[in-house]
């Protein structure tokens, strides 16, 4: 697959997803949204084996949003996560269907300090997080990056949104609400 156009897959995106699972935001979390990439593939699956209602926006909002209830796919959740398998498995709903997520999972082509994130250019990632904010208020938003990924300085417009927690295989870092999210 091309790099262009894709948030990109990385060496040890799986480590990430375990160490979302560490945050306090998580634990909380009965209903989590995670956007379609390969990337947070294991965030979703982890996310039906913890229990928790999976919302992920269909591919570039084409269809909407998906809702995959863990109790519906115990012992598949590795397919219930992919794409394919969240629409076999899970709900095709429109946003006034959509149950209140507690958290927001956003990949990233990087990130910087500041939350600041680049997408892979469509813009729906900043799409998807202003439309959860803007129906359901103020959400924390987690990407999960490989360390490479986390860059000094990402170009920001008024449009963009930012992510609040960036988490990579080695660590967590916590973004000042001062300095954005």
């Amino acid at each position: 697959m091309p790099c262009f156009g894709h948030v990109p897959n990385f060496e040890g995106s799986e480590k990430a997803a375990q160490n979302v699972r560490l945050l306090k935001e998580w634990k909380e979390a009965s209903v989590v949204f995670v956007n379609p990439d390969f990337a947070q593939q294991k965030v979703r699956e982890n996310a039906l084996l913890d229990g928790k209602l999976l919302v992920m926006a269909s591919p570039k909002l084409r269809h909407g949003y998906i809702v995959v209830d863990p109790a519906k796919v115990k012992g598949s959740e590795s397919l219930a996560s992919t794409i394919r398998g969240a629409f076999s498995r899970g709900k095709v709903v429109g946003l006034q269907e959509m149950p209140e997520p507690d958290l927001i999972i956003e990949g990233s082509v990087a990130v910087d300090l500041k939350g600041n994130r680049l997408g892979k250019g469509g813009g729906y990632g900043d799409v998807e997080i202003r439309t959860l904010k803007t129906e359901f208020g103020p959400l924390p938003v987690v990407s999960t990056v490989h360390e490479m990924q986390v860059v000094p300085n990402v170009p920001f417009e008024e449009k963009d949104e930012r992510v609040s927690i960036i988490v990579t295989p080695d660590r967590v870092i916590c973004v000042s609400k001062s300095e954005g999210a």
